[in-house]
């Protein structure tokens, strides 16, 4: 791909530009790359980035409800730069349990905290998931190292489990369940968890252990009893 001829007033006369080539002959840089990288688009912004990286359903999520802005306003007071001058990151802060029936708005709600978050300036290193997808991953199997697996899960800043309880329950998902729970309890990780059961439900299907946990770490929002798909404008 050949130069484009420039108005030697754009880069400050024809002085200019033979300083800049031989500045870039001295360095051994080809001023093709230089062009080349001048006609490189400006990078996506953060919140750009983020909604990429989500669900298109929920790439414009927008959280309104009261708690749930309470709670991102609070992990934002509490996020903290890494160096001088670098942007805030999430860290440490409390957890909320979105619970209602199936349809009534928890993800939108989890996902548009997470967005907002961004929108209000802090970094987010975050995954998201749904508990069946969670053990499906972690799940022992040739070639894969779980226990890594359950561990980068543990350790990440923020973490999306959606309708926890809804997968089917054994043992090993309630063993599974515990240590990464425990593992976020324990060190005041920022968590997001959508479910459709009851406490005293998610008490039978994932132990005392993981509803005591749960019950403590995370502020509990009710959602309504309606299932908003199933709504239909009235006539």
């Amino acid at each position: 791909m050949g130069t484009r001829a420039r108005d030697p007033q754009t880069l400050g006369g024809a002085g200019t530009l033979d300083r800049l080539a031989r500045i870039l002959a001295a360095r051994n840089i080809d001023p093709a790359s230089v062009e080349d990288l001048a006609d490189e688009p400006e990078p996506v912004s953060p919140l750009e980035a983020l909604s990429a990286g989500m669900p298109p359903r929920y790439r414009e999520a927008t959280a309104d409800h009261p708690q749930v802005l309470a709670w991102a306003r609070a992990v934002a007071e509490q996020a903290v730069a890494p160096s001088l001058g670098a942007r805030k990151q999430v860290t440490t802060g409390s957890s909320l349990l979105l619970a209602g029936v199936v349809g009534a708005g928890k993800t939108h709600q989890a996902y548009g905290a997470v967005r907002l978050l961004v929108r209000m300036g802090i970094g987010v290193r975050w995954r998201a998931t749904t508990a069946a997808d969670l053990y499906a991953d972690l799940r022992p199997r040739p070639g894969v190292d779980s226990e890594r697996e359950l561990a980068a899960v543990s350790r990440c800043p923020l973490l999306l489990i959606d309708d926890l309880g809804a997968a089917k329950s054994s043992e090993w998902t309630e063993e599974i369940t515990y240590r990464l729970i425990n593992r976020r309890y324990n060190h005041m990780l920022p968590t997001l968890v959508t479910t459709n059961l009851r406490i005293g439900d998610l008490r039978v299907c994932l132990g005392d252990r993981v509803a005591s946990r749960l019950a403590e770490m995370t502020t509990r929002v009710e959602f309504d009893l309606v299932d908003r798909r199933r709504r239909r404008p009235a006539a």
